[in-house]
């Protein structure tokens, strides 16, 4: 749900009077050139990266950057980052454990989709978001729009490569999502903020952490069900996005692993006739659908006459993430790292 705009300053509304050009398909890899700068620039800049099917130019490391979405916002904090951020935007989960004390000097401009003059209140000079969605018609606003303004725009990869996002929704999957997407993401906002090291640091700490929850695991025994969120009309996984990641590693089977929709709203009768051995559900903070927490969802299963017949359910076999684990971001591997746990509780690891 977007978030209802407010009367704009003069100052921001003469920016936009010029029009925008909408948003074309987010599509292709990313890739990095740059060039050293002369005088007062920092070495590597201007940097170019190729994001999103689109040729991006930031002239000097940010200083005032806005995330717009709670994943690209723990990228950056985890990349001590803060005090370059003017504001977040978009929040479905209490921050990444560990980043409290960053999170707290950083100002939550929106705590749903902020409106275009909420952000350029802000001044930025870098704008950066994990769906191609949020920088759309209908979201935040058209990237074009920014980037006539000066203002570079960035989308994780992880929405853009192997991903079809011109159907309307949460996209569908063209090729299973990799963790290497997201691994590209850190590097590359670690090179736009001139702190590359900082990220190759991450990525690998990242790498170690998915290792060890892999290691001597087999979940071929189990099949899983990722609920994000809502009860009337659940969003569940399909085959290829975050999860997928979280179960191809396992070596385990999501019952709906013949959908290619990012996140397809399945009834509960289907879901009753697949069975699954394992709920995964998202325990979000955020209310703007039927049962968002964990809790919720849990009242839900037990009470509604189609599920509480399920297997997982009256085995309890219930394993709690974050929204945020649940989306391609690098809190998935906080995702893998449950999942395999209540694997191994549930007696399904191998």
């Amino acid at each position: 749900m977007l978030s209802k705009a407010t009367p704009a300053p003069i100052r921001t509304a003469a920016l936009f009077a010029a029009g925008v050009v909408l948003l074309t398909a987010c599509g292709g890899g990313s890739t990095t050139s740059a060039g050293k700068g002369g005088g007062a620039e920092a070495d590597g800049f201007p940097l170019t990266l190729k994001n999103c099917g689109r040729a991006v130019t930031v002239k000097a490391p940010p200083q005032r950057a806005v995330s717009v979405d709670q994943g690209s916002t723990e990228i950056l904090l985890s990349l001590g980052l803060a005090d370059r951020l003017a504001g977040t935007a978009t929040w479905s989960d209490p921050v990444m454990k560990g980043l409290e004390k960053a999170n707290e000097g950083v100002e939550r401009i929106s705590e749903n989709r902020p409106s275009s003059e909420k952000v350029l209140d802000k001044e930025p000079d870098f704008l950066s978001a994990s769906f191609a969605s949020t920088l759309a018609k209908g979201g935040v606003a058209p990237r074009e729009q920014f980037e006539k303004l000066g203002v570079p725009t960035y989308i994780s990869p992880a929405d853009c490569i192997g991903k079809d996002n011109s159907g309307g929704g949460d996209g569908a999957r063209t090729a299973p999502l990799t963790m290497d997407s997201v691994y590209t993401e850190v590097r590359e906002l670690s090179q736009v903020f001139g702190v590359p090291e900082r990220g190759d640091a991450l990525v690998k700490k990242l790498q170690a952490r998915v290792a060890k929850a892999t290691d001597g695991i087999d979940g071929s025994k189990a099949s899983l069900l990722y609920w994000f969120s809502d009860s009337k009309a659940p969003y569940l996984a399909g085959c290829c996005g975050a999860p997928g990641v979280i179960t191809r590693e396992l070596g385990a089977k999501n019952v709906f692993d013949d959908t290619h929709d990012e996140w397809p709203q399945i009834s509960w009768e289907t879901v009753a006739d697949r069975n699954p051995d394992v709920l995964v559900i998202g325990d979000l903070s955020r209310t703007m659908q039927t049962a968002e927490s964990a809790e919720k969802k849990i009242e839900f299963l037990e009470s509604n006459p189609v599920t509480k017949t399920m297997d997982a359910v009256k085995n309890r076999r219930y394993v709690l993430l974050s929204g945020q684990a649940m989306n391609p971001t690098i809190r998935t591997v906080q995702g893998l790292e449950r999942v395999a746990a209540g694997l191994r509780d549930f007696g399904l690891a191998g």
